[in-house]
């Protein structure tokens, strides 16, 4: 299954694998990898329990990916350890725990790497670049999907604002 019609990256359209996930539906489980003394497992059984935010960018080495990380973590900040926060893209891990020791990213970043199942599970790989699109999710304690921004162009930055209020709801 694919998406068109979804997403463009620099004005061109691109094609989403997977099928689209609604507001209101369970999160797909998956099993992303993060660099904490070795490389480490993520899924979503980890982030139960609590509102959560994942922020998914196509990589950290990038200015808009760069900036939506920091925003994300200068405003979740205040919430301690009431959410979870984490970003996602297909960055290693190593280069992951790079970037955020350079930029005093607090938040944590994991990968989907290995097998790519977190972008085709949640709709996310952009068939042409094999790159993850831009997007936001917020769950709620229970791993469900409380609101989505797939960002039509991948070089803009989402709607940190909406996204927000979302998982401020949830508190």
């Amino acid at each position: 299954m694919a998406q068109t019609g979804v997403i463009t990256f620099k004005g061109n359209p691109m094609t989403l694998a997977g099928e689209a996930l609604k507001v209101g539906a369970p999160a797909p489980d998956f099993q992303l990898h993060y660099a904490d003394g070795g490389i480490q497992t993520l899924t979503l059984a980890d982030l139960k329990g609590k509102p959560s935010i994942i922020s998914v960018v196509p990589s950290l080495d990038t200015p808009t990916c760069a900036i939506q990380t920091k925003k994300f973590n200068e405003e979740l900040a205040a919430l301690g350890d009431k959410i979870n926060a984490v970003t996602v893209s297909r960055d290693l891990p190593f280069a992951q725990a790079r970037f955020c020791g350079a930029e005093d990213i607090k938040m944590r970043t994991a990968s989907d790497y290995q097998t790519h199942a977190f972008g085709n599970d949640y709709g996310l790989t952009i068939e042409e670049l094999k790159l993850l699109t831009r997007a936001v999710f917020v769950l709620n304690a229970d791993g469900e999907i409380a609101h989505k921004e797939i960002v039509a162009e991948v070089t803009e930055e989402p709607d940190y604002a909406t996204a927000l209020a979302a998982l401020r709801m949830l508190l």
